[in-house]
């Protein structure tokens, strides 16, 4: 199970960006994941770290590899129960989605350590990385 913190990371080869490569092989993952991804890398080219191309590049890598190893599943089956850990944990429903998910299918791969600390207060599995 990979959040969007992990795989903006992988995409645009942040520090440490070889070592998430074997998670994403075959993973699961929130659809909105894929719009907080993108907008990761539109911050990127915004901020002048990558170009427009390269980000167009990055973009449709993640296509790629949503496609072929990423299964989604709908944020709107999973909102009720992240409406409630947001609400009871502090986190953004954003994240709380991530770790629901987490709850049902397995271990959690977040680079993000409010919601890694979320998680594991609910005692879901965390990826170590």
């Amino acid at each position: 199970m990979v959040d969007a913190s992990a795989l903006a990371a992988f995409i645009l080869q942040e520090p440490g960006w070889e070592s998430l490569a074997s998670y994403l092989k075959h993973c699961c993952s929130v659809d909105h994941v894929v719009k907080e991804v993108a907008n990761a890398v539109w911050r990127a080219v915004r901020r002048g770290l990558i170009s427009a191309e390269d980000g167009r590049r990055k973009v449709e890598l993640m296509l790629r590899l949503i496609n072929g190893n990423v299964v989604l599943f709908s944020e709107l089956e999973l909102l009720s129960r992240a409406l409630e850990i947001s609400l009871s944990r502090g986190v953004t429903v954003y994240d709380a989605l991530y770790i629901a998910l987490a709850e049902k299918m397995g271990p959690l791969l977040s680079l993000d350590s409010r919601q890694r600390e979320a998680a594991k207060q609910l005692g879901v599995e965390l990826v170590e990385v």
